[in-house]
């Protein structure tokens, strides 16, 4: 890709780059993934923030095959309230129950993790988020995907289906 560097009139100091594709690089409606993946997590970064600290994770996508090479996106946060969901995708993942057991995450522990996730998209005020609906240990893709029909499901309603019952 090239880029055109813009000089001012006067003055030397580059003021501007223009980017061609710049926009329409733009993330779109249509490339948001709903439906159950099975993924392993490729990249985790901790997120601190005063209200709302979060890991940022990206999974790749290992089924259906036809996504193969796709990636999704999420943020589980880390707040009193939301520490069950955490706890979830650590449980379902096969997370290191010593760490669990001591309370810590160690984010190189969580990079090559496996398991199922149910996504969905959620638009708030105008933005849409990839949401991390659900998650499942590795052992259940089989039993999950039958159900699903092996499809990529883009309608879903939000309680239709529970991935981890205890």
């Amino acid at each position: 890709m090239q880029t055109e560097q813009l000089r001012p009139r006067r003055g030397g100091d580059i003021m501007k780059r223009h980017i061609p594709g710049l926009t329409t690089g733009a993330k779109g409606a249509e490339d948001f993934l709903e439906g159950l993946f099975l993924v392993r997590v490729d990249r985790v970064n901790y997120r601190w923030h005063p209200q709302k600290p979060c890991f940022l994770i990206r999974f790749a996508i290992l089924e259906p095959e036809a996504l193969r090479s796709r990636y999704i996106s999420g943020r589980i946060y880390c707040t009193p309230k939301a520490l069950w969901r955490l706890n979830w995708f650590l449980r379902d993942s096969d997370y290191d129950r010593d760490l669990l057991g001591r309370d810590e995450v160690d984010e190189k522990a969580l990079l090559g993790l496996k398991g199922v996730i149910r996504t969905s998209r959620k638009t708030l005020a105008g933005r849409s988020f990839q949401n991390l609906d659900g998650f499942a240990p590795i052992t259940e893709w089989e039993h999950l995907s039958c159900d699903a029909g092996g499809r990529v499901q883009k309608e879903t309603a939000p309680d239709d289906l529970q991935l981890h019952a205890d």
